[in-house]
């Protein structure tokens, strides 16, 4: 043997078509075929364990698990014969039980298996044309019965135990649902087919006699007993495009392995030949699963529905639809989610759905989740990540990541990540993908399509191709190991093209046949091809020829490889050999063993070689190459293998085949050199980016981030609002309280005045009481007293009568004596002896009752002792209880209490005094009783201490895991506390720069409301101005008035005037006019005071007149000195402003930068939500709880800035009331103007009135 070893780490794969390929082993683990494995996949921790196949297994059929969860059967073809493996899934690990392989009956193979309920009979159905029924005993490998289920070689899908009972059976498939039932050796039949056949897909139990059974058609029917009551159909909600893609998925899909005729989804062909097209559109139930609540069916493509029992009636009603849902990254979305579902099972707890699909995928669903969402679509969702459906034809890796590129015949590209165990990227073309090959780096990858070569580059999430290169039909390509080349295989003819030019440097023609594999040496000097025309070249790419060649025209080679000193070339081919090249010669042949090797690959140490072959199978082997068949093979896949890969560190092992798997494997020798496991520089982790996405993530970050700052600012405003809400129901509610007091005060003081009432009522009955008591007393002690005189008196009288008969009856006496004297002393003669007798007697008796009386008063001494300490323990009990209860009873009612005290110690006496005994008594029987209640509670009480311990353990089962959950949070805080306290260590100056700069801005507040003082002095001095200029100019305009009347008066005068020297001629009327003229214009009160008024006008108009004068010019000095030193403060109030506003602005940049860091810290702890940010102080010390945001010095920011605000607005509106005040209208001019004086007019009057 040899001592490479390879161990199957992780596989990326299923095989839908085997039957029932899809089970829970517990409510983690799920198993599934996948390659020549049965995988055991936890899905919490996503860890496999692998089932191995047989040696020289041809594939997996059928699988089974038995009801308890012990047993795995296995149904496999090995070289070309059916084996039945039973596996024991409870050891670690999983052994072989039993192996069924010699079978007394014709079997090709064995398409379905079902355990019975107690998992001790196993029930097998072979395939067409035998179609036979075994029910086996299958721990002693025995035979129970056996029975052909058909004889028309129709398909039989599903066999199944009734789930009760040992001995029914059910069998459905094409035409055919029967019930057999197991008795006496032999499998009968039990039920008898009633009206048209159906192609029965898929069945399950529902109950102990009730199955239901789903059609090709999409019917659903339900059999009691072998009787059909009830039937539906599946109506199709959405129509299928299948007919209209089924050419192109034909030609497209040529490499697929269609599923088998004993499958439950026919293959296309099928389809064809045997339906028509109303037949293609009809919805497929291929799936049924039930669990409590009634059953899930598959309906058509992509559509799994769910039915649950109607309480009433024995029938199901549909309740739920469940969806595959759309791939977006497939070429055509549209089409992605239309899979048939091949199987469905629950979970034990029937918590989680899981279903397998025809292209080979794995989903699942949360049953509780999709019963909280019941108004929504139900969509599954991938329960590990998307799988290939097909042949894997390309693989590569690279050296700076841990990944594996794969490309397949289902138009996919999909990158894996071995570390992980994950799937980073995945995307479908329209085009087949032939070949792939990975940068070292990992940032590129070169795909051959059918149409075109094209390199990608591998984005963050997503494929993007930048180069693309018309060579069709690529069916090999691979990059250098410097990563400068890589080559591509058209045809014959090899293209090599650069990888920083991207232009074609030289092409490499040589081969007559198609090439089939090529490769780099260490140095990327040469560069080896093989092909189907059996020739091995090696090829010089500084010259573009050929240095070595060996043909060997009766070989198809398959693969290449070459040695790490590059002068050794190993090939495999048709001709079932491994063969050693060097210098144009074979060294050295190795036989394969009757298999055909399709891949090879040497490690980078030259110390271990792994082929893979067309079985499946994979080959380790140590280099040197062993003189004899000194190998390790494998079981790995159920098809031949494609291509093979190891790591750069020679860790791992990768292979992919036919049957669409990729298996990991870990692969070390034993007796080699140690290689260097670890890594002098780790993996890379940069991703590339385009710079539109980049833009795009950032412009949505900053409206996200903007988005997050708004929310807040409404959180806090919707918190201010409730507190305010809260307040004031909180205002409403202590008002409400305190009017509620009040009232109950009035209450109580009316009932203390109805109890004081009531006490004095109780007194005065008391006192009647008594008196009535001792009134009674009084005359019943006379009526007694007056009974015994009365009674003396008759006794007196009875007692002479008494002596007077005594007298008589003793004469009688005496003769009496005498004459039975005699007779008396024979009498006691005879009685004494008698008496004797009976003295005797009578004084053992005596004795017998002394005894019994001794012992009688002793028990009743002791009963009494007993009794009376009893009622004296129960008397001062109880004394006790009352007078706690009466201390109470004081304490809350006083004065009451005390009145009561007095009274219940009155009556008490008095009861003592007459019914001692009976009250004694009374109480023991009631004691008694509330012993035997106590004692019942007790029991209760003891149960629920039972029923209370149990929660308190599990309780504290559950505070023991959130305590371990609270270690590991703890720790997270201790190191996120170390990170925060840096930060407020950063934050602190800024903090006292900011207090520096609100003192500032203190003081400058003062210096403003200095000013604002000052500024309000003067606008009421400037008020009191303006409301005297406003009456001398009332005063202005009534003397204008008064010189405007004058004036008309004046000319009114001289018009008569002139009128009157007209008569000058004619004296008597000139003197007639005249004096008309003075009695018009002429009255005695003016001729009196008008002489005097006119002085002392004159003199008080000008003395006003200076006076406002000197006041105005006095005022307008000040007002421009005023304004002249505001200007000076105001430019330096806004020059300091504008220099804190700056640095106000620059902290806040700060201190958002920090806060958004201190956010991240708290999300990663998850402790936002649990600290309320009411309980943050102003300022947080580094003992503090990291996650509480600093809302109270965001508050102090916006109270700030607040203020800056209202400085500036307070600033501008003086600015505004000075520049109104320097521009108000008729201002300016009353400064530099004199009023018009009298004396001009006076003396113009005068004139004219001469």
């Amino acid at each position: 043997m040899s001592t490479v070893v390879a161990q199957s780490l992780h596989v990326f794969g299923l095989r839908s078509h085997v039957s029932n390929n899809v089970f829970f082993f517990d409510e983690q683990i799920i198993i599934f075929p996948s390659g020549n494995h049965c995988v055991k996949y936890n899905v919490d921790q996503k860890w496999q364990k692998f089932i191995p196949g047989s040696d020289k297994s041809q594939g997996m059929l059928a699988l089974s698990i038995s009801p308890n969860r012990r047993y795995l059967a296995i149904s496999e073809t090995v070289q070309e014969k059916p084996v039945i493996t039973i596996y024991e899934l409870s050891a670690v690990p999983c052994r072989k039980r039993k192996v069924l392989n010699n079978f007394d009956f014709p079997v090709q193979k064995f398409i379905c298996m079902a355990f019975s309920p107690d998992s001790k009979y196993l029930l097998t159905q072979t395939s067409p044309p035998e179609s036979n029924l075994v029910y086996w005993l299958w721990e002693k490998q025995k035979v129970m019965a056996i029975v052909r289920t058909d004889t028309q070689n129709n398909a039989v899908y599903q066999v199944s135990f009734n789930p009760q009972d040992n001995t029914q059976i059910c069998v459905t498939g094409n035409g055919m649902f029967k019930l057999l039932r197991f008795a006496e050796g032999t499998l009968k039949q039990t039920n008898f087919q009633r009206g048209e056949p159906q192609n029965y897909l898929a069945h399950t139990w529902v109950s102990d006699d009730k199955i239901v059974a789903g059609t090709d058609t999409g019917r659903l029917f339900l059999f009691e007993s072998g009787d059909q009551r009830w039937e539906t159909s599946i109506m199709v909600r959405e129509p299928t495009s299948e007919m209209k893609n089924l050419g192109v998925i034909q030609e497209s899909e040529s490499l697929i392995e269609f599923p088998t005729i004993t499958s439950p989804v026919p293959s296309y062909k099928q389809v064809v030949m045997a339906s028509s097209h109303h037949q293609l559109s009809l919805p497929q139930v291929s799936a049924i699963a039930a669990y409590s609540k009634g059953f899930a069916c598959s309906a058509g493509p992509g559509r799994v529905l769910l039915f649950e029992k109607i309480e009433e009636k024995e029938f199901y009603r549909e309740s739920r639809e469940i969806r595959i849902p759309v791939d977006p990254q497939s070429n055509d979305p549209s089409q992605s989610d239309k899979q048939d579902v091949l199987c469905m099972c629950f979970s034990p707890s029937e918590e989680t759905l899981i279903a397998s699909t025809s292209k080979n995928q794995l989903y699942s669903i949360t049953m509780s989740l999709m019963e909280i969402s019941k108004g929504e679509p139900a969509h599954f969702e991938y329960l590990m990540y998307p799988l290939h459906s097909a042949s894997i034809t390309g693989l590569a890796t690279c050296i700076r990541k841990p990944l594996i590129a794969t490309c397949s015949v289902d138009r996919s590209v999909r990158i894996w990540n071995y570390e992980s165990n994950t799937l980073e990227l995945f995307k479908e073309y329209q085009e087949e993908a032939y070949t792939i090959s990975l940068h070292p780096s990992g940032h590129y990858v070169v795909v051959g399509f059918a149409d075109k070569l094209r390199l990608m580059n591998l984005l963050i999430d997503d494929i993007r191709s930048f180069k693309e290169y018309s060579v069709r039909g690529c069916k090999e390509c691979c990059f250098s190991n410097g990563g400068h080349l890589f080559a591509a295989v058209n045809g014959n003819v090899i293209h090599i093209f650069s990888t920083t030019s991207l232009e074609n440097i030289s092409n490499l023609k040589g081969h007559t046949g198609k090439i089939r594999s090529v490769a780099w040496n260490t140095d990327d000097s040469k560069l080896i091809s093989c092909g189907t025309d059996g020739a091995v070249y090696e090829w010089n790419l500084s010259t573009g020829k050929r240095e070595t060649e060996c043909v060997l025209k009766s070989c198809s080679y398959n693969c290449v490889a070459i040695s790490p000193d590059g002068k050794i070339i190993f090939a495999v081919g048709s001709d079932q050999t491994l063969k050693e090249i060097a210098d144009s010669s074979v060294l050295r042949e190795m036989s394969a063993f009757d298999v055909t090797y399709t891949a090879v690959v040497i490690s980078h140490s030259g110390h271990m070689m792994f082929v893979g072959t067309s079985v499946g199978t994979i080959r380790a082997m140590k280099y040197p190459l062993p003189l004899q068949k000194e190998f390790n093979e494998y079981q790995a896949h159920c098809g031949p293998i494609t291509k093979m890969s190891l790591t750069f560190d020679d860790q791992f092992l990768l292979s992919v085949a036919e049957d669409g798997c990729l298996f990991t494997w870990k692969v070390f020798d034993k007796d080699g050199p140690g290689i260097k496991r670890e890594r002098e520089v780790g993996f890379a982790e940069e991703v590339l980016v385009t710079k539109t996405d980049m833009e795009e993530k950032v412009q949505i970050m900053l409206e996200l981030k903007t988005r997050v700052e708004e929310l807040k600012m409404e959180n806090e405003y919707q918190l201010r609002l409730k507190d305010m809400n809260y307040s004031e129901k909180v205002k409403e509610l202590t008002d409400k309280f305190l009017q509620e007091m009040e009232s109950l005060e009035m209450k109580n003081q009316v009932l203390r005045a109805e109890k004081e009432k009531q006490d004095a009522l109780h007194r005065e009955r008391m006192e009647d009481l008594l008196e009535k008591q001792s009134r009674e007393l009084q005359d019943l002690e006379c009526c007694n007293n007056q009974k015994l005189l009365l009674e003396y008196e008759k006794y007196q009288e009875l007692q002479l009568k008494s002596q007077r008969m005594q007298e008589e009856y003793e004469k009688q006496l005496r003769d009496n004596d005498e004459t039975k004297s005699q007779a008396l002393e024979e009498l006691t003669e005879f009685y004494e002896t008698k008496l004797q007798e009976k003295t005797t007697l009578l004084e053992e008796a005596q004795e017998a009752v002394r005894q019994q009386l001794r012992e009688f008063e002793e028990t009743k001494k002791q009963i009494e002792e007993d009794e009376d300490r009893e009622i004296q323990d129960i008397k001062t009990k109880y004394e006790r209880k009352l007078r706690d209860e009466k201390e109470s009873n004081l304490r809350l009612k006083g004065e009451t209490g005390i009145m009561r005290k007095k009274f219940s110690s009155l009556q008490k006496e008095i009861e003592e005094r007459t019914n001692d005994t009976e009250i004694l008594k009374g109480e023991q029987v009631k004691l008694q009783g509330v012993i035997k209640s106590l004692e019942k509670d007790i029991l209760g009480l003891k149960q629920e201490i039972q029923e209370r311990d149990e929660t308190i353990q599990d309780k504290e089962k559950r505070i023991y895991d959130l305590k371990k959950k609270n270690q590991e949070l703890e720790k997270f805080k201790f190191v996120l506390d170390y990170k925060i306290k840096e930060l407020k260590k950063q934050i602190e100056p800024r903090e006292n720069e900011i207090k520096v700069m609100k003192e500032q801005i203190q003081k400058m507040e003062t210096e403003l409301e200095h000013f604002h003082k000052q500024n309000t002095q003067l606008e009421l001095n400037i008020t009191e101005l303006w409301q005297k200029l406003r009456a001398t100019d009332q005063e202005m305009h009534r003397e204008r008035q008064k010189e405007r009347n004058l004036e008309a008066l004046v000319k009114r005068f001289k018009m008569d005037l002139h009128n009157c020297v007209a008569y000058i001629q004619e004296p008597r009327q000139l003197k007639e006019k005249f004096r008309a003229l003075f009695e018009k214009y002429v009255q005695r009160a003016d001729m009196v005071e008008i002489t005097g008024l006119n002085s002392d006008l004159q003199q008080e108009y000008t003395r006003q007149r200076e006076h406002l004068e000197r006041s105005l010019a006095t005022l307008k000095k000040k007002v421009v000195k005023e304004s002249e030193l505001h200007r000076a403060d105001y430019v330096r109030i806004m020059q300091e402003n504008v220099s804190l506003i700056k640095e106000i602005n620059e902290l806040r940049r700060e201190l958002k930068f920090t806060r958004s860091q201190v956010y991240d810290l708290e999300a990663a702890l998850k402790l936002t939500k649990k600290i309320q940010p009411q309980d943050v102080p102003e300022t947080v010390s580094g003992k503090d709880l990291p996650g509480l945001p600093p809302t109270m010095r965001l508050n102090e920011q916006e109270e700030t800035g607040r203020i800056i605000e209202m400085q500036r607005l307070e600033i501008q509106r003086l600015r505004d009331q000075i520049q109104e005040q320097e521009q108000v209208p008729g201002f300016h001019p009353f400064t530099g103007m004199r009023l018009p004086s009298l004396l001009g007019a006076e003396a113009d009057l005068k004139l004219q009135t001469k």
